[in-house]
């Protein structure tokens, strides 16, 4: 048998997850504006299916400012209607406090 060392995990699917379903929820009618919170390229096809199939759906794109140096992704930027920037502040004061009320979970360090 041989062994590989991971040296970097991370979670993959939600971004194919959130595209499939920017896709159907068009399809099925069920938004007339849907706010991508990204800016991972890779949803860009969705949103390019989203707007040649559906263009009277409207498609925001809001980013943490912190990534890619503070610019949205061109690739998403493309084919959003509208951009909107969240500062560091803002997404700190959206997390979960250090510790939830009435549990012994803890935010993780890294958050």
């Amino acid at each position: 048998q041989r062994w590989a060392t991971v040296l970097k995990t991370e979670e993959k699917g939600s971004d194919v997850n959130l595209a499939v379903h920017l896709v159907n929820d068009a399809w099925l009618d069920a938004y007339d504006c849907a706010l991508i919170v990204s800016n991972d390229s890779d949803l860009a096809e969705a949103m390019r299916l989203v707007r040649h199939q559906n263009p009277e759906k409207k498609l925001g794109l809001v980013f943490p400012r912190r990534e890619r140096g503070g610019q949205p992704s061109y690739e998403l930027s493309k084919h959003a209607n509208f951009v909107l920037r969240l500062s560091e502040r803002v997404l700190a004061a959206c997390q979960l406090p250090e510790r939830i009320p009435g549990t012994n979970l803890h935010k993780p360090a890294a958050w």
